[in-house]
């Protein structure tokens, strides 16, 4: 399945500016095929699977203390993304499920820029991770 629109020209844009990281639930040996297969993996310092350790254990071996909190940026489409970028205090950038597209494309346009620029940390992301959150959330609509 290739990538969704934007995610190459989003992994084009940070790779100059930042340190790119894939940390996936996939087994490694699958990440290395599947995003070498569409030209990705180019961009990426490190690709680590499951086979690797956590998301946390990741983001806590790969990024902290090599830069401050606020200059790490898990982007995820799970909860428990979330929640280990929580866990090590780093940013989080949510992919909504179903509306990956505009999910990218905003990152690509927008979120990209005001994370370089240090303006991505405080209320802009605490309204995309609830947005995020309402429609991923555990208690259905009418429990509400």
């Amino acid at each position: 399945v290739p990538p969704f629109p934007h995610v190459r020209e989003s992994l084009q844009k940070m790779y100059s500016q930042a340190d790119l990281v894939v940390i996936s639930t996939t087994a490694s040996d699958a990440l290395q095929r599947e995003w070498g297969e569409h030209g990705l993996a180019q961009y990426m310092s490190i690709m680590a699977g499951q086979d690797m350790g956590t998301k946390r254990q990741h983001l806590e071996y790969g990024a902290k203390g090599k830069y401050p909190d606020d200059r790490i940026l898990l982007i995820g489409d799970a909860l428990g993304d979330r929640d280990a970028a929580h866990a090590v205090n780093v940013l989080f950038y949510p992919i909504v499920p179903g509306s990956e597209e505009m999910s990218w494309q905003r990152f690509y346009e927008e979120a990209s820029d005001r994370f370089l620029n240090g303006t991505y940390a405080g209320s802009y992301e605490a309204s995309l991770i609830a947005e995020f959150e309402k429609l991923l959330s555990d208690t259905p609509p009418w429990n509400r």
